[in-house]
C-alpha cells in the first residue's frame, strides 16, 4: 500500500522551544514508524531553533500561498495521506488539496482550539469573565469550526476541548480524535535517575516569549506573586526559561531579586529537573500546557490555575496545586517548596497522570485504528460528513476564490 505524507506546517518544528514543535515532532516519529515517506512544506521562513528533518530522511520543500506552483507540487508528489499543521494552514490549502488529490485522507491537527485562546485572551484584556457565548461569536471560531468540518479527521489535544466541540458545537465524534501529547510512559529506572527533594532548588517557570499567554505569566509571577514568594523564602530565586523574548521581559531580569530571564535552555529537561517547583500562573489560553507536562516527567510538581491544568488529567488529583489567585498561588508555592511529604504526593499524582493518559503505545494504536479506519471506507466516511461537504462546495469556498483572485492579480504585476 502507498504510504506518502505530506506535512504543510504553519511554521517548522520547534521542538525544543515550543509544545507545539514538539507534538509535531511526535507525529512525525508516528509515521515514519508507520513506514510513511514523509515531505514537509511551508510558507515560513526556518529560524535558528527549526528541527533538522532533512536528518530523520524527511524532504524539506518551501512552497508560496497563491500561487499556482503548489498544485504542480502536490499532484508531482501525489500522498495519500496530507496533515494541516492548524486550521490557517487548511484554510489556505485545503482547497487545492481536495481538488488535485481528492482521494487523499485530509487531516488536521488543530495543536489546540485556536479560537479558544484568542476568545479568553480578548475577555482577559477587556478585564471580564470568558463565557463560551465570547467563543461562539467570534469569527475565528467560525472558520476554524469550518476547517475541522472540512476535514476527514481533526486531532484534538485536550479533554476540555473535545468537550467543547462534541458538546456545544455538536461535533460528529467521527471526524475527532482525542490524541494529547505522546510520551513513554514514566518507569521505576526513569524514577532512580530523579533528583530528590533536598537536592533540588529554586523555582522554574517555562515558556517561549511569542506565546501571549507566557508573557502575561511572567508578567504576573514579577509584579504579584514572586514578591509574596520571595519575602517568606529570601535565599530562593526563579528562573524564567524560554526562546524569543521581548525586550519588556528581557528587562524583567532582577538577580539581586532572584528573579532571573534566562532565555532558551538547550535541554529544558535537564533545568527543569533540578528544580523543585514548576511555576505557571496562565490566565487564558487553550490546549494542554507542554511545560506542566515536562515537569511531570522531570518529577516537578507544579502550581498552576485553572486554565494551567485544564484538559490535562480529568479528574486525577494534580501533580502540585491549583490556584485561583496570586495570593493563593504564593501560598501554595511556598507551602510545597517547604513540605517534602507534600511534594513527593504530588510528584506521584505527576507519574499517574502521565501513565494514564499520555502513553504513547496506546495513543499511536488509537491513531494508527482510526486512519486505517477511514481510508478503507472514505466514501462513506465523507458522505456521513454533510456540513463538511457543504463547506467544501463551491459556493462556500470563498477562501478558494480569493486565492484565485490573488494570485490572478500577481499574474499581472
Amino acid at each position: 500500500m502507498k504510504k506518502d505524507l505530506l506535512i504543510i506546517g504553519y511554521v517548522w518544528p520547534e521542538p525544543n522551544t515550543t509544545a507545539a514543535g514538539g507534538r509535531m515532532l511526535q507525529l512525525i516519529h508516528f509515521f515514519l514508524k508507520e513506514g510513511y515517506k514523509i515531505t514537509f512544506a511551508s510558507t515560513a521562513a526556518k529560524s535558528e531553533y527549526s528541527f533538522n528533518l532533512e536528518s530523520l530522511g524527511i524532504d524539506r520543500e518551501e512552497i508560496q500561498l497563491n500561487d499556482p506552483s503548489f498544485e504542480t507540487f502536490i499532484t508531482t508528489l501525489n500522498p495519500n495521506i496530507v496533515l494541516f499543521d492548524r486550521f490557517i494552514t487548511e484554510e489556505q490549502f485545503g482547497w487545492k488539496v481536495a481538488q488535485q488529490l481528492p482521494n487523499a485522507l485530509r487531516i488536521l491537527d488543530t495543536e489546540d482550539l485556536h479560537s479558544l485562546r484568542a476568545a479568553r485572551e480578548h475577555a482577559h484584556k477587556k478585564k471580564r469573565a470568558f463565557s463560551e457565548e465570547d467563543w461562539l461569536e467570534m469569527e475565528i471560531t467560525k472558520r476554524e469550526i469550518a476547517s475541522i468540518y472540512r476535514s476527514d479527521l481533526s486531532l484534538i489535544i485536550s479533554h476540555y476541548e473535545m468537550e467543547l466541540l462534541e458538546e456545544v458545537v455538536k461535533v460528529s465524534a467521527d471526524i475527532l480524535l482525542h490524541l494529547p501529547m505522546m510520551f513513554q510512559t514514566i518507569e521505576n529506572q526513569d524514577r532512580a535517575q530523579w533528583l530528590d527533594f533536598n537536592d533540588r532548588s529554586d523555582f522554574i517557570c517555562l515558556g517561549n516569549g511569542k506565546h501571549a499567554p507566557n508573557v502575561d505569566a511572567i508578567k504576573r509571577l514579577k509584579k504579584e506573586i514572586w514578591p509574596l514568594i520571595r519575602k517568606k523564602l529570601p535565599n530562593t530565586s526563579l528562573y524564567i526559561y524560554g526562546a524569543y523574548m521581548p525586550i519588556g521581559i528581557s528587562q524583567l531580569h532582577k538577580p539581586k531579586e532572584g528573579f532571573y530571564i534566562m532565555g532558551h535552555a538547550k535541554d529544558s529537561r535537564e533545568v527543569v529537573s533540578k528544580s523543585r517547583l514548576n511555576l505557571a500562573p496562565i490566565s487564558f489560553g487553550a490546549g494542554i500546557k507542554g511545560k506542566l507536562l515536562e515537569g511531570m516527567r522531570c518529577g516537578t510538581p507544579s502550581i498552576t490555575t485553572s486554565i494551567g491544568a485544564e484538559g490535562i488529567c480529568k479528574d486525577l488529583p494534580w501533580s502540585g496545586t491549583i490556584a485561583k489567585d496570586d495570593l493563593s498561588f504564593a501560598e501554595a508555592a511556598i507551602d510545597l517548596y517547604s513540605n517534602k511529604l507534600k511534594w513527593e504526593e504530588a510528584q506521584e499524582n505527576g507519574v499517574a497522570i502521565i501513565n494514564t493518559f499520555y502513553d504513547k503505545k496506546l495513543l499511536q494504536k488509537r491513531l494508527l485504528t482510526r486512519i486505517c479506519q477511514i481510508e478503507l471506507n472514505l466514501k462513506n466516511h465523507r458522505a456521513q460528513n454533510f456540513i463538511g461537504s457543504m463547506l467544501c462546495h463551491h459556493s462556500m469556498a470563498s477562501t478558494k476564490y480569493l486565492s484565485k483572485w490573488i494570485a490572478e492579480k500577481n499574474k499581472k504585476v
